[in-house]
């Protein structure tokens, strides 16, 4: 089998039927309608129509979706898969019509359901022709006024119908049926009359027989046939009156619309309901999430624009306070420029101009007011004041700034601004440390606001002094976290008492120098407080005990009621009876008797 199967791309649609301005008008053999259905102001009967080419319908073919086009409509539909089988099934066989060429199935979309259909191998003649459609043709014909012709000559205009024969005549085949033995009994009426009584019925012809109604069924064939054919092609047959077989395989198809088809159709419509009701709910939710939507948006721009007010209110406060410490540090500067001035302007004054007397009666107040001047309170360092303390601020776009009014913000005012009188020093090892031990403490530079300043890269000094042995210094470790903090770390060799000086840019921070106190590291024991070895041990004979308790029967240890023993527990290690207490020295155990050992540790 060979298939040809045409493009898709994800929609039937772009294959259905496309037919150009200039086909829907060909020769004006019927007329075309509007979206209304409407000719001539009369409104014309849908089931007349073609939904292909809007026009009554030319020779109806019924497609097996069970949908009807003309076939002209129908051949001009573009193919969507073409495949070669055998000709077995088909309608040529079954009417003994045979062939040895093999059969071409052409599958094509319906242009209303868009559901693929095979058409037979003779093409759309070979497909069912829908005669409801032609009665509903017929009738709006004649009750629009339209062109009807004779179901005998097909050339001229039908005025009569035969009601026994269902033929339309002209007037020349009317007076001809008239004149024949065999129709002159028949009822013939004017169009005009059975227009009026509004019902019509077209007869079911054969097509390889015209003028032969179908009213005989082929069982075998299962199809219906006209005398002739039942009389040469059927003739072994057996071909039963349809109205023998109609209430049977009518109740076939009223069985399968009844039973399965009908519940079906039912539950069909209640879905279709449930998912408008669904979709309309949904239309609805999504409403009100976009109302939602919009009223996050309007909150959340109006908590943004205040957080840009607030940013702003705490830029201005930066700008203020640095302002104004900047005024002090000026006035601060040019009252001691003009304090050292002075005072270097008349000592050099006196040393150049004045006599030896005048010199040494002068030089007690001098020395005094120039060494208050050189260990003046403000006597900043070269490094304590750069350009870049003018206040460098900075905006940081991504950095998270908290919540406002229960939206979550972004944007901070960033202030490198460090205030020496709010930086902190935090940790233990800044006041008390253990000899031997390593100490450690955490310097955090603050601005003037008493926030932590985001970056390092500060000038951080700090000294560890004895304050009894000068010449004694502890070495120092500065380690820069990069976030404004700066961890320090020592490790004391002896005891004592020590100043901490904690300085940035050569300045102490708030509380430096600080004191720092260096206890004597504790002997801590290394045995086990225990009542007596022989119980802590399980009974080991080797395991010993600092007290002088002993065992008999080998024992090297103490035991309960033994000689030397404690009566408490005990320290296996030195024999001290104080659970919170310091491990007695070697130095100590061996300078001292058993029972003079023992009285000490009671003591």
């Amino acid at each position: 089998m060979v298939v040809v199967t045409g493009l898709f791309f994800g929609t039937r649609s772009l294959h259905k039927l496309k037919m150009s301005r200039s086909e829907k008008a060909e020769n004006g053999e019927q007329p075309t309608f509007n979206s209304d259905l409407e000719l001539n102001g009369t409104i014309v009967n849908p089931k007349a129509v073609c939904n292909v080419c809007k026009r009554l319908y030319r020779d109806p073919k019924i497609l097996p979706c069970l949908h009807t086009f003309c076939s002209d409509c129908i051949c001009q539909l573009e193919p969507f898969s073409v495949s070669s089988s055998s000709r077995r099934d088909s309608p040529e066989v079954r009417t003994g019509v045979e062939e040895d060429r093999p059969a071409v199935t052409v599958t094509v979309l319906c242009p209303q359901c868009d559901s693929e259909v095979d058409l037979p191998p003779s093409g759309p003649q070979g497909l069912s022709t829908d005669h409801l459609a032609l009665d509903e043709v017929f009738l709006e014909t004649l009750l629009t006024n339209g062109p009807l012709g004779c179901d005998l000559c097909g050339e001229g205009s039908a005025e009569s119908r035969c009601e026994v024969c269902s033929v339309n005549l002209c007037e020349f085949c009317c007076q001809a049926h008239r004149r024949q033995k065999r129709t002159a009994s028949h009822s013939v009426q004017r169009l005009e009359e059975l227009k009026s009584r509004g019902r019509l019925c077209r007869p079911v012809l054969c097509p390889l027989h015209p003028g032969q109604e179908l009213r005989l069924f082929c069982q075998p064939c299962d199809l219906p046939v006209c005398l002739e054919c039942s009389a040469t092609l059927h003739r072994d047959h057996r071909c039963t009156p349809t109205s023998d077989v109609i209430d049977r395989h009518g109740d076939r198809i009223r069985e399968l619309v009844a039973v399965r088809l009908r519940p079906r159709l039912e539950l069909l419509k209640d879905s279709l309901q449930n998912v408008d009701i669904s979709q309309e709910a949904l239309q609805a939710r999504v409403d009100a999430t976009a109302n939602e939507v919009r009223t996050f948006a309007r909150a959340y721009a109006s908590a943004v624009e205040a957080h840009c007010l607030s940013l702003l209110r705490r830029l201005e406060e930066l700008r203020v306070q640095r302002r104004n410490q900047l005024h002090l540090q000026r006035a601060q500067l040019q009252q001691a420029l003009l304090d050292v001035g002075g005072g270097v302007e008349f000592a050099e004054r006196l040393l150049s101009c004045g006599s030896d007397a005048e010199i040494l009666s002068a030089k007690g107040v001098t020395l005094r007011r120039l060494t208050s001047l050189a260990e003046g309170s403000y006597n900043p360092h070269p490094a304590a004041f750069t350009p870049d303390d003018s206040g460098s601020i900075s905006f940081l776009p991504r950095e998270p700034a908290g919540e406002v009014e229960g939206y979550p913000v972004v944007g901070v005012i960033n202030s490198k601004t460090m205030d020496l009188s709010k930086c902190t020093v935090d940790g233990e090892g800044v006041q008390r440390a253990e000899e031997g031990q390593p100490g450690y403490f955490t310097l955090v530079c603050r601005d003037s606001a008493g926030e932590q300043v985001s970056r390092g890269g500060e000038n951080v000094l700090v000294s560890i002094v004895h304050k009894v042995k000068k010449n004694s210094k502890l070495e120092t470790s500065v380690v820069d976290n990069s976030d404004g903090s700066y961890r320090v770390s020592y490790t004391p060799k002896e005891q004592g008492v020590y100043s901490v000086w904690v300085c940035v840019k050569a300045q102490h921070v708030k509380g430096s120098p600080f004191t720092l106190t260096v206890k004597r590291k504790l002997r801590r024991h290394s045995g086990t407080f225990h009542c007596c070895s022989f119980c802590s041990s399980g009974g080991a004979k080797e395991a010993r005990c600092g007290c002088p308790g002993t065992m008999p029967g080998g024992f090297k240890g103490c035991g309960h009621g033994h000689k030397g023993h404690p009566g408490k527990p005990h320290w296996s290690c030195c024999g001290s009876t104080t659970e919170e207490s310091e491990c007695l020295p070697e130095s100590v155990l061996a300078a001292v008797s058993p029972r003079g050992h023992l009285r000490t540790v009671e003591l």
